[in-house]
């Protein structure tokens, strides 16, 4: 019994799991999508999620803990100048798991790991915008009308 043991396994002594985890976060980083088993993909996104938070701060400390634990300093590069301006207004939730269904080989369940697309995030922001312009011109315009009223 596990009880009160968080996290996964994964078929693999600390080492071997503690390389796995960190080449699936390198590869996520630099393609942005991966495809791996579920369990893989849970196991993979909390730590995703904890180096994108580290590039929010972009400090030299932050960029030497990212680089301790990503495998390439292309991917440690790509994570502080573009990822975590990307993400810098979101609070949470940057990747997403989908499931594609059993492989043909050994009938795993295979998931696409990938990184919630910032156009969703700029799209979400113009629209806000637009529509506090909108109530904006609204009410200048019945400020206008009252004006007019009493005149």
């Amino acid at each position: 019994m596990r009880h009160k043991k968080a996290g996964f396994k994964l078929g693999r002594d600390v080492a071997g799991r503690r390389s796995l985890l960190r080449g699936l976060v390198t590869s996520l980083i630099e393609q942005e999508r991966i495809i791996t088993t579920v369990t893989k993909a849970k196991a993979a996104k909390p730590l995703v999620e904890k180096m994108i938070t580290l590039a929010k701060t972009d400090t030299l400390p932050a960029r030497r803990q990212a680089a301790a634990f990503l495998e390439t300093p292309a991917s440690v590069k790509k994570l502080f100048d573009t990822l975590g301006t990307r993400f810098g207004q979101r609070s949470g939730g940057y990747t997403r798991v989908i499931r594609l269904g059993f492989r043909k080989g050994d009938g795993a369940e295979q998931a696409m790991l990938e990184l919630v697309d910032a156009k969703l995030v700029k799209r979400a922001s113009e629209r806000a915008k637009r529509r506090e312009e909108r109530l904006k011109a609204m009410r200048e315009g019945r400020e206008g009308e009252e004006g007019g009223e009493t005149a």
